[in-house]
């Protein structure tokens, strides 16, 4: 049963039922519509109203607190832009960080406040709190077309809670809620879910384009359809796995997942990591892909090394031929043609995950090469953030990318068919 399309109000099912509807009907294939149905700030009338805005600032800093990179806050711009343009009266709400026990000097969002105000050339202001008095006096103290920045959100452990309490006392000071974070949609807290109980809520553009690109790959993607997956663990990408099974003409699958398949092969991985308690279960996905004629590719070489260390002795072997005390840190030549050969003949792609030791220079070659094999393509190609999108950037192909999503996590989830909570909360076109 392939892309069937549901168009309902299944998110308005109780969290924890619909949670559980959604992965059942996900694991067989289903896409959901009704997740793409939503209202943007383009469909509600914002003049003079207060909008309490949810963006994903969670930028990087250097140790002397400066912005290292801004593409965050440079996507949220349309959707700012268009709130201050239509005269309305800008509250925006973000985190940045993992604050542990309240507020922290080194998380304020100061730096984030203080650079959307260069990019926007307005001033944009700070709240000294969250839900305080400062907070609560310059939301009411505010014009037609001004900006104010709350402090960091998760000072408040109520934040990650979602508790309702906290969820209300932010709504207080608007009347409507926009939800920007596409970054934040796959959790359900006090301001990525809690505050459409309280609001009229809609997705900002950001949101908007996320959905309609990967939605239309999962819907009606152009044919050869071919997915990437990489990383470290087949238990953290189960789901993806057996929804792209559903969908894909073609599945790579890379990084250190594939050692796990490989056992399930019966082949010698030396030392390499892998998780033993998953080998019968890729030993299924194998038989799964057959029974769907899905063409799973493996890699066919790999990179090992003694040791898992950047400097350690290294050499290419066949996938079958790993020798004792050697690991597999990155895919091999004949495997970069292989998966080259299948991205460039594809007319859709998706990748999530390196497909080798990213973070090790010597053993980023074959996640360079992918990377490189996607922007010579011309396919729509879907970068689904995290190391697959920090290639892509530092090779400097960004703009040879259809689209590199914004939330690792979120468009992880949005692939496997997961309610996003931040995303289902919102209000449905009429």
């Amino acid at each position: 049963m392939k892309n069937i399309l549901i168009i309902s109000r299944i998110d308005r099912i109780p969290y924890q039922i619909s949670k559980y509807v959604y992965s059942i009907l996900a694991s067989k294939g289903v896409v959901f519509m009704g997740m793409m149905n939503k209202m943007t700030v383009a469909d509600i009338d914002l003049k003079g109203k207060r909008v309490i805005a949810r963006v994903d600032f969670n930028v990087p800093l250097d140790e002397n607190g400066n912005i290292t990179d801004d593409k965050r806050i440079r996507a949220a711009l349309p959707t700012i832009r268009h709130i201050i343009d239509q005269g309305a009266r800008l509250i925006l709400v973000s985190h940045l960080g993992r604050p542990k026990n309240g507020p922290e000097a080194k998380f304020s969002m100061k730096p984030a406040a203080e650079r959307l105000s260069e990019l926007i050339g307005k001033e944009v202001q700070l709240a000294a709190d969250v839900i305080g008095e400062d907070a609560k006096a310059r939301a009411a103290a505010l014009k037609d077309g001004e900006i104010l920045m709350l402090e960091n959100v998760r000072f408040h452990k109520e934040e990650t809670k979602n508790d309702p309490d906290f969820a209300k006392e932010l709504a207080s000071m608007a009347d409507i809620y926009v939800n920007d974070a596409f970054g934040t949609a796959h959790r359900a807290h006090a301001s990525t879910a809690g505050l459409a109980d309280y609001l009229p809520a809609v997705s900002g553009y950001l949101i908007k384009k996320e959905l309609d690109v990967m939605g239309k790959a999962l819907e009606d993607p152009e044919r050869p359809f071919v997915a990437i997956l990489g990383g470290a663990k087949v238990s953290d990408k189960i789901g993806v796995i057996e929804s792209l099974l559903e969908k894909v003409d073609t599945l790579i699958i890379g990084g250190s997942m594939a050692y796990t398949f490989f056992a399930a092969k019966g082949y010698s991985i030396g030392t390499s990591k892998y998780e033993q308690d998953k080998v019968e279960l890729a030993a299924k996905l194998l038989t799964k892909a057959e029974e769907k004629k899905v063409n799973l590719l493996l890699p066919v070489d790999n990179i090992v090394g003694k040791e898992f260390d950047p400097n350690t002795e290294s050499k290419a072997v066949d996938s079958d031929k790993i020798p004792d005390g050697w690991m597999g840190l990155d895919i091999g030549p004949k495997t970069v043609e292989l998966f080259s050969g299948a991205i460039k003949d594809a007319k859709t792609v998706v990748w999530n995950g390196p497909v080798g030791v990213f973070e090790f220079e010597r053993f980023a070659v074959g996640t360079r090469k992918i990377a490189e094999a996607l922007a010579a393509s011309s396919a729509t190609t879907i970068v689904g953030g995290g190391d697959s999108a920090a290639a892509i950037e530092q090779m400097g192909f960004s703009d040879k990318i259809t689209h590199i999503s914004t939330g690792g996590g979120a468009s992880l989830e949005f692939l496997e068919g997961k309610e996003l909570p931040g995303i289902a909360v919102l209000n449905e076109k009429k």
